[in-house]
């Protein structure tokens, strides 16, 4: 078997077998989580129903990669619930909890979690029952056996477990950030779930087409002599971009510094990182209204430093701005357009093949880079007090 083009033994022999497999299974692993939440949508239909005609806030937790999730998926929580929507890590919940909690405020918390056992994750519910008195919780997590799915809650709550490959066995979260996200989107829009099988498969097609397609080109840029990214995202790809300056930077154990941004931020101080070691990377939205803005970023990075390489990815192709960039990565030749959310999904598998070659660059192991043991699966050394 070859993942991600490397033949099954020598990915074993470089400790990057689980890592490897992990992102390569994405597009499958998207398919068989619209399935079981098929297979649970009356139940699903129903909590979700009941809970949002009771709540007037829904918080999007999470520690890490699981805290970034609830950026890509606030807006369109919002606005199809008509629900004041905030994303909130459990690591700012556990230590300031009267700062997101009220007591009369009836709730509704989504906890995102691929083990479920980070001291925090559990904290944050533990506390959430305690600073309100009425919070309601919806967990959605890759182990059914984590301490977070376990959770006895005060009130109502639900807990949608992923497919077992959805539990990665690597340190960096690939295929568990993905479909957590997916997991979150499907759920969100649970009344229609049965419409939305047509952007499952072209979601797979734009995964596909990264992971595959696109494979060798991404390998290359990984060679490149870069020690700097830059992510950029707007919306729901703002999320995009924060995972992916965290993937890139610890699977090169920090050998690669990373940063994220807005395309409308970057220019207000942030653009001064930019040097010719910088790799940019610009996630482009499949708005109009908010691929104006996003253009005029990437057109005007003809002023001040140079990066070392500029790479941009879109749903469609966009000629304005292919003389600005080296690479773009064109997704669709079709009409066909997906809920701009869902590009979240697919895109992130791009800064994972980046992450998975640059590692292997540096003589790192992706399945465990961190050489010092600064960070592991599991976050180690947290105290709840």
């Amino acid at each position: 078997m070859t993942y991600l083009n490397i033949e099954e033994d020598i990915l074993k022999n470089n400790g990057a077998l689980h890592t490897a497999k992990e992102i390569a299974g994405q597009p499958k692993l998207w398919e068989t989580i619209f399935d079981k939440i098929i297979s649970e949508q009356k139940e699903i239909g129903s909590f979700m129903n009941n809970v949002l005609n009771s709540v007037q806030k829904i918080i999007l937790t999470g520690a890490g990669t699981s805290g970034y999730i609830g950026y890509s998926i606030e807006g369109s929580l919002q606005r199809k619930t008509n629900i004041t929507t905030v994303s909130v890590a459990t690591t700012h919940l556990v230590s300031h909890p009267e700062d997101y909690f009220e007591l009369d405020t009836p709730t509704l918390m989504i906890s995102f979690a691929r083990s479920g056992n980070s001291p925090e994750s559990t904290a944050a519910v533990k506390l959430a029952d305690m600073t309100t008195d009425t919070c309601y919780h919806l967990i959605i997590t890759c182990n059914a056996n984590g301490n977070l799915a376990k959770h006895t809650f005060k009130n109502n709550g639900y807990v949608f477990i992923l497919p077992e490959e959805a539990d990665d066995k690597s340190l960096a979260m690939t295929g568990s950030y993905s479909g957590m996200l997916l997991s979150a989107l499907l759920i969100n829009d649970i009344k229609n779930i049965d419409s939305l099988k047509p952007t499952i498969d072209q979601l797979k097609k734009y995964g596909t087409t990264i992971i595959s397609e696109k494979l060798e080109a991404l390998r290359d840029i990984a060679e490149l002599p870069f020690d700097r990214a830059v992510f950029l995202g707007s919306g729901p790809q703002y999320g995009t971009a924060m995972e992916s300056h965290l993937k890139l930077q610890e699977l090169t154990d920090g050998l690669v510094i990373c940063k994220h941004d807005s395309y409308l931020g970057f220019r207000h101080g942030p653009k001064a990182v930019v040097d010719q070691n910088t790799l940019m990377i610009y996630y482009l939205s499949n708005k109009d209204d908010v691929l104006r803005y996003e253009k005029d970023l990437v057109q005007g990075m003809d002023k001040g430093k140079k990066p070392l390489f500029q790479l941009a990815i879109a749903e469609k192709k966009i000629n304005d701005i292919s003389k600005n960039i080296d690479m773009l990565i064109v997704l669709s030749n079709d009409s066909y357009t997906i809920d701009e959310p869902y590009l979240a999904v697919s895109n992130i598998t791009l800064a994972q093949v980046l992450g998975f070659f640059k590692s292997l660059n540096k003589n790192l192991q992706p399945d465990t880079p961190s050489l010092s043991g600064a960070i592991s699966r599991v976050v180690k050394g947290v105290t709840i007090y």
